[in-house]
């Protein structure tokens, strides 16, 4: 069974490395790694591969950024090449970036099996590009794997054939489960410590803003600013920075105001076994990211998202997360019952035990290997 494998952006990066190690323990199956490229610098990319331990990607497309519209192009015009080279019996893709659905798209037009991992997950908000990629790459996939029961519910409704949909936990948690001791050996608290920015762990907030709706809007910035404003008087507010948050900064017109708060500390992007570190021992972590919702129900640390919408509800309904927005009043409330110790403590999704990998690769040798006509 062979089988090309997708990764484009950071967060594909956790997901697929759990699968790629459970390729490696079965000769039965020959998988290829390709990088869209679509995330290219050392700190965004390089790194995460080193950390993670996955493999040197086979092909590296190089598509680097741009619009939507120009990125998604390249990427399928530079995809198109593999797939007819290689003529797998699958393309795998992961997540909802412009990868996803630029590689989705070129498979099913070349007439090979799509297999969407972390499929079914609903927003409601058309707004937000990962939505639309998320909606159009499940609805021409041919397996579709879902971490959540939620996902599974939203399929369902769209009217995907339950043969095709199957809920088998959460291949980003494998990675975490994989990597907490690792990243428990990590000098980033001490480093910072020894910088003046905290006194160590427990002590601070961790915050990632990336999200156009809050990054591009200086009015929805800006209140995110209100209220980090006040909590930074209380805790320090450690802040590894997306290279699109931080231009915008500057662009919007918001770099001296964050300047002038001495107890928000900007940082360049870190590895994973860094970030895992700071939000395992974080006193609260602000975040408008998707993956960190899940992490943090996992590492069960309160979780305040600036967004008014998730396509993750098991973390709001059993895990660690509150859903405020960026209203400025609704974020302190949450940072008060958060430090007050009010909020409610996080139980463990379902099937988010470390296995969702294994779970995959078995689901996918009964279903393209047979119908391929190999044995399994």
């Amino acid at each position: 069974m062979k089988i090309v494998n997708v990764v484009g952006a950071r967060p594909n990066f956790m997901k697929i490395a759990p699968l790629m190690e459970e390729y490696a323990n079965d000769p039965s199956v020959e998988a290829l790694l390709v990088h869209t490229g679509q995330h290219y610098d050392e700190k965004m990319s390089d790194l995460f591969f080193r950390q993670l331990g996955i493999p040197e990607p086979d092909i590296n497309l190089e598509i680097g950024s741009g619009s939507h519209a120009v990125q998604t192009a390249e990427i399928m015009k530079a995809f198109e090449t593999v797939v007819l080279d290689h003529r797998p019996d699958a393309v795998l893709v992961v997540g909802d970036v412009n990868s996803t659905i630029a590689c989705g798209l070129v498979a099913v037009k070349l007439g090979v099996k799509l297999i969407h991992v972390e499929a079914g997950l609903r927003s409601g908000d058309r707004s937000m590009p990962e939505e639309i990629n998320r909606v159009l790459t499940d609805s021409i996939s041919d397996l579709l794997f879902c971490t959540e029961q939620s996902g599974v519910d939203n399929l369902a409704r769209e009217g995907i054939a339950p043969e095709k949909v199957h809920m088998v936990g959460h291949v980003m948690i494998d990675t975490l489960l994989k990597n907490l001791e690792r990243a428990k050996s990590s000098t980033i608290v001490d480093q910072l410590k020894q910088k003046g920015w905290i006194d160590g762990e427990g002590c601070f907030a961790m915050l990632t803003l990336h999200r156009p709706s809050n990054v591009d809007d200086p009015s929805a910035f800006g209140h995110i600013l209100d209220a980090l404003e006040q909590i930074q008087q209380d805790l320090p507010i450690l802040f590894p920075i997306h290279p699109r948050t931080r231009k915008n900064l500057v662009a919007l017109g918001l770099q001296e105001r964050v300047d002038a708060l001495e107890n928000i500390h900007l940082m360049e992007p870190i590895g994973y076994l860094d970030f895992l570190k700071l939000n395992s021992c974080a006193k609260v972590v602000l975040t408008d990211s998707g993956g960190v919702q899940e992490e943090t129900t996992v590492l069960k640390i309160p979780c305040i998202t600036l967004r008014e919408n998730t396509e993750r509800p098991v973390t709001a309904e059993i895990g660690s997360n509150q859903i405020v927005g960026t209203d400025p009043k609704r974020i302190l409330a949450a940072y008060e019952k958060t430090k007050n110790g009010h909020w409610r403590e996080p139980q463990i999704p379902p099937l988010w035990d470390g296995k969702a990998a294994e779970r995959i690769v078995r689901i996918m040798k009964e279903t393209i290997a047979c119908e391929s006509g190999q044995a399994v």
